[in-house]
Order: structure tokens, then sequence, then C-alpha cells
């Protein structure tokens, strides 16, 4: 079972992040065109298992609800997934975007279930992009990110420190409209990706580079 699971793809690099970012933009115009689209592709509980809409939680990480919203998600796309999908090849990059993604969105769509939220919509590419910045932080260990193109973090610093500020987030009462449990679904299908299907352990990876 794990060479079936492991099997590793043949190395290609097709630019398959641009692809992404182009149909992120498609969506976001045709919405101004017909904004209805926005109820037929977002996640929400009641449409997505009452109404049968059970392509939410993949369509959901292709809309956008302003463009300041799709500006940042696509620039972090472009900052982190570019250099991930280089590295591991495109096939790989697509199939970890869209697995982190979607298992992130049916997380999601689980607990507005359980905890009764039918009336809130997710949207957004922020839960595949958070997995694609802890591959990014995985794949390049000692890469420093510069956080207001000023202050040098290294790599997985900034994964702890995202992990950390999103559990806070989530747990004392903030309410900002941001999904920060799909944030923390992102990371977490992602480290699950390394472990089962590359047989790559982070936090070693982690600790071996700083040793």
């Amino acid at each position: 079972m794990n060479s079936i699971i492991r099997r590793p793809f043949p190395y290609t690099y097709k630019n398959y992040t641009l692809i992404i970012i182009l149909l992120n933009v498609a969506v976001f115009l045709a919405a101004k065109v017909w904004p209805a689209i926005d109820y037929y592709l977002a996640l929400n509980t009641y449409n997505c298992l009452a109404g049968r809409m059970f392509w939410q939680p993949f369509t959901y990480m292709f809309v956008h609800g302003n463009f300041q919203h799709l500006f940042f998600n696509m620039l972090g796309l472009f900052f982190f997934a570019t250099s991930v999908e280089r590295a591991i090849g495109s096939r790989e990059f697509l199939l970890m975007y869209l697995t982190v993604g979607v298992l992130g969105g049916v997380t999601s769509l689980l607990v507005y279930f359980f905890t009764g939220m039918y009336l809130v919509y997710l949207l957004g590419a922020s839960g595949a992009i958070y997995g694609m910045l802890f591959a990014y932080a995985v794949i390049f260990p000692k890469n420093r990110i510069f956080i207001w193109g000023i202050i040098p973090v290294p790599s997985p610093i900034l994964v702890i420190a995202y992990a950390v500020i999103e559990v806070l987030s989530q747990f004392t009462g903030t309410r900002s409209g941001v999904a920060h449990m799909t944030h923390l679904a992102g990371f977490a299908f992602a480290f699950l990706y390394f472990v089962i299907r590359m047989g790559v352990n982070p936090i070693k990876v982690w600790k071996d580079a700083y040793r």
C-alpha cells in the first residue's frame, strides 16, 4: 500500500501556480458580471448538504470576497507555491494543493455543521496557501522570509508563529470573519501530506536543519 501511496510522479514543470492564479482572477471577474456565482461556488453548509452542491468544498478556494482578499492571497500563492512547484514538480504540487484545499474545506464544513453555523459562507484560497507556506518551510527550512520586507524570519519559525496566532484567534473569541480553522487545517493536512505521501517528517527536517 505504501508503494502505491508514495509512488512519485515523473518530474515536470508546467507552472500550474500561474494557471491557478489566473483561474482565481477569472472567477473573481466572472462574479462581477454574475454575482450569484458566489452563492453556488462558496462553501455554505446548508447549500452544500441540503442543496446538494457537493462541489463547494472544492470550488470555495477559487472565490474571493473583494480585490484585497484576492490580491493578498494570490501574492502569497505566487511567492510560496512557485518555489514549492519548482522543487517537487507540477503534478506533485497540484495534488498537494488540491488535497490540502479540499480537506480544509471538508473540515470547515464539518465544523460549521456541528456548531450550527449554517449561514456562514467560506471562500478564498487561504487554507491551501497556508499549506503551501508549510510546504515551503519543509522544503526550504533555512530560508528566511522578510516580514514587511524588513524583518528576516526563518520559514519554520514563521509557520509556528502563524499556527499560534491562528489557534489563539480561533479559541479566544476573536470575530474577524477570517476562517482560522481553515488556516489551521491547511497546516495540518500539509503536515500529513508530507508524512503519508512523501514519507517526510517535517519536525525532523526542522530539527536537522537547525541542529
